[in-house]
């Protein structure tokens, strides 16, 4: 009977293999084979841990998700006060110079077949749904006297803003270069940001 240890190493080393297959290949490089081949083991290997395409999919959006949230979490805590933690988070969130370009290639092919796939869907909602709670926490420490109505639409905004470069940087990235995101990002938290004594 293999060691926990030796049977955490072996998940861990085909969740990498299919990060960077995704990452590198996109969806329709995302086989069963692919991985294997990246992993250096057999097929049989990665189908007693993911024994579809679809499973391999649903774990690199988890460790997507895994991956954001911690970060996020991080960005929050050291920020000292909730602009500050909503323009870290936000920052963070983006392609900005922090090298998730890896990380925006997963999130655009997982989206792409989550448009197919009821299963895949309900994740991508779910995490996107977390994503904007915190955000919404976040303009409301800013803007406690904004109706529910403005802080949705400020919320919806600003999560549309960053996703939507992260999707445009994914497919272009010389189009849509770190400074342009950092522009954009703080034009658009202008209204957010606390009043000059």
């Amino acid at each position: 009977m293999p060691k926990q240890r030796d049977v955490q190493a072996q998940r861990d080393r085909l969740s990498n293999a299919t990060w960077q297959v995704l990452a590198q290949d996109g969806l329709p490089g995302l086989t069963l084979r692919a991985v294997a081949d990246r992993a250096g083991c057999t097929t049989g290997l990665v189908m007693h841990a993911f024994p579809t395409k679809k499973a391999l999919l649903l774990h690199a959006r988890d460790l997507l998700y895994e991956r954001t949230a911690i970060r996020a979490d991080a960005a929050e805590a050291a920020s000292g006060d909730a602009f500050g933690a909503l323009a870290a988070v936000l920052g963070q969130a983006v392609d900005l110079p922090h090298g998730h370009y890896e990380e925006s290639r997963v999130w655009v092919g997982f989206l792409a077949a989550a448009l197919a796939d009821d299963d895949l869907a309900d994740r991508h909602r779910a995490a996107n749904h977390s994503f904007l709670a915190r955000i919404r926490r976040l303009v409301a420490a800013c803007r406690p006297e904004w109706t529910d109505d403005r802080l949705e639409l400020t919320t919806k905004s600003l999560v549309a803003l960053v996703e939507g470069m992260n999707v445009l940087a994914a497919a272009d990235p010389a189009g849509y270069p770190a400074r342009l995101q950092q522009n954009a990002l703080a034009k658009a938290l202008t209204e957010l940001a606390p009043a000059r004594a």
